[in-house]
């Protein structure tokens, strides 16, 4: 605050932390909910407090095209301010099957950030044999393994087809029990 307090000649870091707030409470800025000194422009437009994210059906039984297709089988609402990111870039799967298991679970709602790169560690939603996977990404030299959290599931060789579709950034964990 006292380095932006300088950079704009205001008279206080209050003054600052002020119009921050407000900037972020209009929907201009959004603060990382990793860190506190990490702020995110969102542009000329606020973003809406509630976003509706497409859902795209389950990570393991996809269709053979992008998951990305434009045809969402449902539109969840969500505050944008827990994405960390801007909600145009966001996606959601549902968790199918016990490979990511403990991490995600069967019916877990996985929100994933669009993009066709991933580093080494990243989890990943994937398509791969034609399937819509959520994978641990691992590139070794001309090689892409794609491992899972359960030890039961053995790590694989990623096929010709494959493709990210994004980055995993949240999971809602699914509760039967709640309800």
């Amino acid at each position: 605050m006292r380095e932006l307090q300088e950079e704009l000649g205001a008279s206080s870091p209050s003054v600052v932390f002020h119009h921050i707030t407000q900037l972020e409470k209009l929907g201009y800025l959004r603060r990382n909910p990793g860190n506190s000194k990490d702020y995110q422009i969102i542009g000329d437009t606020p973003e809406k407090l509630i976003t509706y994210l497409n859902l795209y059906g389950m990570a393991q039984c996809g269709p053979n095209g992008s998951i990305l297709d434009g045809n969402p089988i449902d539109q969840i609402p969500i505050s944008s301010k827990i994405l960390g990111f801007s909600s145009t870039d966001a996606f959601m799967v549902k968790a199918k099957g016990e490979s990511m298991k403990p991490k995600i679970n069967p019916g877990d709602l996985v929100i994933a950030k669009k993009s066709n790169k991933a580093n080494n560690g990243d989890i990943i939603v994937c398509v791969n044999n034609e399937e819509v996977l959520i994978k641990k990404y691992q590139h070794f030299d001309k090689q892409i393994l794609l491992t899972s959290f359960n030890q039961k599931f053995p790590t694989f060789i990623a096929s010709s087809d494959f493709r990210i579709e994004g980055i995993v950034k949240s999971v809602f964990t699914y509760n039967p029990n709640i309800f």
